[in-house]
């Protein structure tokens, strides 16, 4: 596969890009000493050459379907980084730069991080003149600042899209927009615990959660119930796979099945030992607390006990996540348009800091996930990956919640702006805001 790089693409501090550039970055990435789950992301490569300053040749060891999509990300200086411990502040906080559309101006910690044009783009400057993001943690402070002018554009929280966007003022000053959401939520289960290993356990519990109430309750209906682990939006989605249904008594029996019976207190017993564990998930997002309390409900009324731990993020990844200290986990994934998830369900990828966290493990998803990374055959890819599918439904090591929608708004003085599959923010670059709507409150 050959790359030939446009010509005259600058980065931030005025040096070229160059094919120098994307063998350093792919060094990086593949380097065992950095600490990235993304490595395996280029697949069976052999070798990667710069031919000359703009042309890249790489060689790969067989075919590799996800090949185009694994080079698409942002590239790294090597000027400006080689030799250098990349993950160093300096280089992560400080002095960061692109390609891109936007340089970076400021980073306040825990407050904002603001951008400027970058007037050497090479597809021309940006839009607009600079972007903000601010660091905002509670939804309530943040609405309250897009009603004020303070924000132009947020994620509204379901209760907010549905009670508080209705208004004559919301509808002459915002566009809102919906659509179903690249992924999914779900509870995954840490499946070298003894209570999950068991699939008539994990399938249970599939049973036992009443997906539509969660829906309902807590995205109030922007939403619809997942079935395994690609969203309806994908190509690969398999629709023969039934989602389980709310069905208690069916619980009751498979859990049965597996040696646990009512003890004394109220609770499912086996060998003397009641069914309690502990779902850990983070406290940013507020969605997954008010679902984990109706996750406990459900799972009382089978007669297991059930505790949430709420964590901040980085403590909720880097202590119970990456080191597998949890019995299970309320998460979710944003995922790739190419199908490829061999990272997430490969046996291999299991290790800390991969994103097997669960330790899931079938021979047969393991043999068709390689066969679907070597198939350029996008029927073939289709018919692996709704197999795929079907089998980790049935097998259940996570259950697979709910698609949730993307419920963006955003100030009517930005033009440009059209909403696709992927969302509104795919030609950001190309929004403007027309001189003579500068001012926040304008018609």
């Amino acid at each position: 596969m050959v790359f030939h790089l446009r010509k005259g693409v600058k980065w931030h501090d005025g040096e070229d890009f160059t094919a120098d550039d994307v063998v350093f970055t792919y060094q990086v990435f593949t380097d065992p000493e950095v600490p990235t789950p993304y490595g395996d992301s280029f697949g069976p490569v052999r070798s990667v050459t710069a031919v000359d300053s703009h042309t890249v040749r790489v060689v790969y060891e067989k075919p590799y379907a996800p090949a185009l999509e694994s080079w698409g990300f942002g590239m790294m200086p090597r000027h400006h980084l080689g030799g250098k411990k990349i993950d160093d502040e300096e280089y992560t906080r400080r002095n960061i730069i692109g390609t891109g559309p936007y340089m970076l101006k400021r980073w306040v910690t825990g407050q904002l991080i603001e951008l400027e044009a970058n007037p050497d783009y090479f597809e021309g400057r940006p839009g607009m003149d600079r972007y903000i993001m601010r660091v905002i943690p509670d939804s309530a402070t943040e609405f309250l600042e897009l009603k004020t002018g303070g924000i132009d554009m947020m994620t509204l929280e379901p209760p907010q899209y549905k009670l508080k966007s209705g208004t004559e003022f919301f509808k002459r000053y915002f566009r809102k927009f919906r659509y179903p959401s690249f992924g999914f939520t779900y509870v995954g289960y840490n499946l070298s615990h003894k209570k999950f290993s068991d699939v008539r356990v994990r399938r249970a519990l599939g049973h036992a959660i009443d997906k539509k109430k969660i829906i309902k309750g807590v995205l109030l209906g922007y939403g619809t119930p997942a079935t395994g682990p690609f969203p309806p939006e994908s190509w690969a989605y398999n629709p023969e796979v039934e989602d389980p249904g709310y069905d208690p008594e069916r619980a009751k029996a498979l859990l049965a099945e597996a040696g646990w019976k009512p003890g004394t207190r109220g609770l499912l017993e086996k060998d003397g030992e009641p069914f309690t564990f502990t779902l850990v998930t983070n406290k940013e997002n507020q969605k997954r607390s008010k679902a984990a309390q109706i996750i406990r409900e459900d799972l009382k009324a089978v007669g297991i006990d059930m505790d949430i731990q709420v964590l901040e993020w980085q403590t909720f990844i880097n202590e119970f996540i990456n080191k597998r200290r949890f019995e299970a986990a309320l998460l979710g994934w944003r995922l790739s348009l190419d199908p490829d998830i061999y990272d997430i369900w490969h046996s291999s990828k299991t290790g800390e800091r991969e994103f097997n966290f669960v330790s899931y493990s079938n021979a047969e998803v393991d043999r068709l996930l390689i066969q679907g990374r070597q198939s350029c055959d996008f029927e073939k890819r289709r018919h692996i990956y709704r197999r795929i599918h079907q089998i980790i439904a049935e097998e259940q090591p996570y259950t697979f919640l709910f698609v949730p929608d993307q419920l963006p708004v955003l100030h009517k003085r930005f033009k440009g702006v059209e909403q696709a599959p992927v969302g509104i923010m795919y030609d950001f670059v190309r929004w403007r805001v027309p001189a003579d709507r500068s001012t926040w409150y304008q018609p």
